[in-house]
């Protein structure tokens, strides 16, 4: 009797508008992107964008179960925070939502990797050297992959202002490729 080949791999991504294609083409976001990477490399794995622009940590926790339950995923790509950080909620609670949500995800059966974000510099440094350690902090602690800034090379690159949308908040089409290079490096491995 032959072994049946592994079930391809289900990659759940539950974010915010940085991954739900805010202001952009549908398609052209970097979830989608790394979609056509998979193909492109005949790799066979379903990638299941639950992103939702606006989205918090708690809306993510409170999202996540019926989520892992639907489409039981193999791998979580948690791209959540930053509007906890734009509306001002205790690190704390982002923290352990974010923990929250890694181990309902390692409940399930699901690998991690949890995207980190920074908030700009008017937040005051304390807040924003916080901010950016919490995703360590998780990531370490329950040992999880990481992406350590999701907008490295878009924010802080040499010309920023013309990878963003008017709203200097969300980046444009010509940032998603640099996006979806940023969450390569860290995934790659996770489908070896």
């Amino acid at each position: 009797m032959p072994l049946s080949a592994a079930p391809a791999p289900v990659i759940l991504v539950l974010g915010d508008s940085m991954s739900a294609e805010y202001g952009l083409a549908r398609g052209s976001g970097w979830v989608a992107l790394l979609q056509q990477r998979l193909a492109d490399r005949k790799m066979a794995a379903t990638v299941i964008n639950a992103s939702v622009s606006g989205d918090t940590t708690a809306g993510g926790r409170s999202r996540l179960q019926v989520l892992l339950h639907k489409h039981q995923p193999t791998l979580v790509v948690i791209e959540l925070g930053g509007n906890d950080a734009l509306r001002g909620l205790p690190l704390q609670s982002t923290q352990e939502n974010l923990a929250q949500m890694v181990q309902q995800a390692q409940a399930a059966r699901a690998r991690v990797l949890l995207v980190g974000m920074q908030v700009p510099p008017n937040y005051g440094t304390d807040y924003a050297r916080r901010f950016a350690a919490l995703f360590e902090t998780t990531a370490k602690t329950h040992k999880t992959a990481l992406v350590p800034f999701l907008l490295a090379g878009v924010a802080d690159g040499p010309e920023p202002l013309q990878l963003f949308q008017a709203d200097r908040i969300h980046p444009n089409a010509r940032a998603q490729p640099l996006m979806m290079e940023n969450v390569w490096k860290a995934l790659a491995p996770m489908l070896r």
